[in-house]
């Protein structure tokens, strides 16, 4: 029961996918390049909206993103961090592609209508952070007892009284602040 009170981050599992699927792709299986191409199209395509407005552009940028992938998969095993690979690739075909699209235009540069990246790289690594302080608290309250465990996240993460959690546990006043005390001085214990 007091794992609800935690969820468990939905970029684990796709991370774990996501290497499973890379590992097949580089040893031949195409099966899995479609896997990959599935579970990553989505966020690519959100990301890439908030680099541009033009979304047949963006459409074929993701396009040639997943071409280069399949044309050099027996590079990709030195990719350490596939997602962040090919948002990377995303924007750089983006910003090539736009490049040429001025070059060859006739409309002024400041006529433009250019998006900052700034915000969606700065949001990107806040959320990867978020994540990683999820993963991290987690296995934090996992180094606790079941009883320390249930009384910090009640007493931390849902805000509860005291009093509410005696009710809650079925314990007195003193022995709920004891065991709340405990789990922290486990848990700065751990931390250190």
């Amino acid at each position: 029961m007091e794992n609800n009170y935690l969820k468990k981050s939905p970029y684990v599992n796709s991370d774990v996918q996501t290497a499973e699927y890379l590992a097949d792709f580089i040893n031949g299986d195409t099966a899995a390049f479609s896997k990959l191409y599935n579970l990553h199209v989505n966020m690519l395509y959100n990301y890439g909206c908030k680099l541009t407005t033009d979304v047949e552009l963006l459409k074929d940028c993701i396009q040639e993103v997943f071409i280069k992938i399949y044309n050099k998969r027996l590079e990709l095993d030195t990719v350490a961090n596939f997602k962040s690979y090919i948002i990377i690739s995303l924007k750089n075909k983006l910003c090539d592609e736009s490049r040429k699209r001025v070059n060859l235009s006739d409309v002024a540069v400041e006529d433009l209508d250019v998006v900052s990246s700034d915000n969606i790289e700065k949001d990107y690594i806040a959320n990867e952070k978020e994540m990683l302080d999820g993963v991290f608290v987690s296995k934090m309250l996992d180094q606790l007892s079941p009883r320390q465990r249930k009384a910090i996240i009640l007493y931390y993460i849902e805000e509860k009284k005291y009093e509410d959690i005696c009710a809650i546990m079925n314990m007195n006043y003193q022995s709920v602040r004891n065991l709340i005390h405990r789990g922290i001085s486990k848990l700065r214990t751990c931390a250190a």
